[in-house]
């Protein structure tokens, strides 16, 4: 595997980096074992957090500058998941005493009690999309908690990889307390099978959720995974179209599309469903491609020319099988990876393009005769990650969110994603949740302790 940062835009390779041996790997996990049993008071971590989400926003344009040039996301995008992520180590340091008190029992057997303590060493695979956020997700709640983290990130993003870890050691971390590790596939195997690594947090493709998941099912590790999805963009019919097209493009839009959380199908019912798909063929029409690093910039590239292949594969074979092509399908002359916003119409389950994931700016646009049609539309779906329904009417849109299958709903808004917001899906978008306090218990031992009275001493012999 090849640790490599190439701008997508100008497709210049702007430097490599070699793996870490087997041997580097030992040491640093040795070095993460050390610091799990001798890791500070509770004070100690969330002040190391607390000082690198305070280095984040002072270097975050440097850090912008390197996710845009290495991933391509334009350079608004980036300079926003600086600040998300750091106010997620921000949020875990100012709240972690809270999440982690012992919580009272009530039973009539004794005085109980549940205790939370770290675990050991945690393992994070994370993908290139949000080269930032993706480790403070990890990171964040695992250092307050006390479990030192080994990070494997993805090859595609290295320098964004070493400024994150630069950030940590610079806020004071102790050794081992977070490494970053340049690892191939097997060298996670052997990871994952060390008894000294008690968790692994993996956010990627579903092949790669299901390999780890086995892996560490053979040597009964937690995981948490946090795979693809296929969010459903349901527009009811008492909306304004025109805003819920707004919304839908924005959803779909965020980082070139490619986000696992992201507006993928566009259900709309039959009496909106003409204005809302002419709006969104208008608001798509307006991208325009340039360089990530301008301001002006509104289409980025795709993240590589092999991820661009593969979604021109896809929409192939969904236009073979009877998709229709409603807008965009295009790539512009110029450099760069990059695919103008696309929606594909008349896709029926039996188009392969149904149960897939379009990790680009592809969306899939369904009609509804009512709200349960486009619930079924909705749920038919390997995937259950987030989902968003427009209503001007909040009890019908609660009723519907409680029928949606997925792990997150979000009325009138696309994606939102903040410290306090739960992050996670159900069926094959994986499973745990990260952010909140739900993030915060992943990774960690809850202990229930009994107290009962003491047995009354012997009476001494007469």
């Amino acid at each position: 595997m090849s640790y490599q940062s190439v701008n997508p835009y100008t497709g210049e390779l702007m430097q490599s980096f070699p793996e870490h041996s087997d041997q580097e790997m030992e040491r640093a996990l040795q070095r993460a074992d050390a610091c799990f049993r001798s890791f500070g008071m509770l004070a100690e971590r969330t002040a190391v957090l607390k000082k690198a989400a305070s280095l984040m926003k002072e270097r975050r344009k440097e850090l912008a500058h390197i996710a845009t040039s290495e991933m391509g996301k334009r350079i608004r995008e980036s300079l926003g998941e600086v600040d998300l992520s750091a106010d997620i180590l921000d949020y875990y340091a100012q709240n972690a005493a809270r999440f982690l008190e012992k919580r009272p029992l009530d039973s009539p057997l004794c005085e109980a009690w549940v205790e939370f303590d770290p675990i050991g060493v945690v393992v994070g695979i994370e993908p290139w999309n949000f080269p930032y956020y993706q480790l403070a997700r990890v990171a964040g709640p695992n250092l307050a908690v006390g479990n030192p983290v080994l990070m494997k990130h993805a090859p595609g993003v290295p320098q964004c990889a070493l400024a994150f870890e630069k950030i940590m050691n610079d806020a004071g971390a102790p050794d081992g307390a977070y490494i970053n590790l340049f690892l191939s596939n097997q060298q996670v195997g052997k990871l994952i099978a060390d008894p000294r690594v008690q968790g692994l947090a993996l956010t990627g493709s579903e092949r790669a959720g299901e390999s780890v998941a086995e892996q560490a099912g053979r040597h009964l590790k937690k995981t948490l995974l946090e795979l693809g999805g296929s969010d459903a963009f349901i527009v009811l019919d008492d909306c304004d179209p025109r805003h819920a097209a707004k919304l839908a493009v924005q959803g779909r839009m965020l980082n070139a599309g490619q986000a696992c959380a992201a507006s993928k199908r566009f259900i709309a019912l039959e009496p909106v469903a003409d204005e809302f798909l002419a709006e969104v063929v208008r608001l798509l029409s307006a991208f325009r491609p340039g360089d990530p690093a301008d301001a002006a910039t509104t289409l980025a590239p795709l993240c590589s020319q092999a991820a661009l292949k593969r979604i021109l594969g896809q929409m192939k074979t969904a236009v073979s099988n009877g998709a229709k092509v409603l807008v965009g399908g295009t790539r512009p002359e110029g450099p760069g990876a990059f695919l103008m916003p696309t929606v594909l119409g008349d896709i029926t389950p039996s188009n392969p393009a149904f149960g897939q994931e379009f990790f680009g700016p592809v969306a899939l646009f369904f009609r509804a005769r009512d709200e349960d049609e486009a619930l079924a539309i909705a749920n038919n779906s390997p995937f259950g990650l987030g989902g968003s329904i427009c209503s001007n009417n909040p009890e019908r849109a609660k009723r519907l969110a409680s029928r949606l299958q997925s792990g997150m709903v979000f009325v009138n808004s696309a994606v939102l994603t903040a410290p306090e917001l739960p992050f996670g899906g159900i069926k094959r978008s994986g499973y745990g949740r990260e952010l909140s306090g739900l993030g915060i218990e992943e990774f960690v031992n809850k202990k229930l302790v009994c107290l009962t009275e003491a047995p009354q001493a012997a009476k001494a012999a007469s």
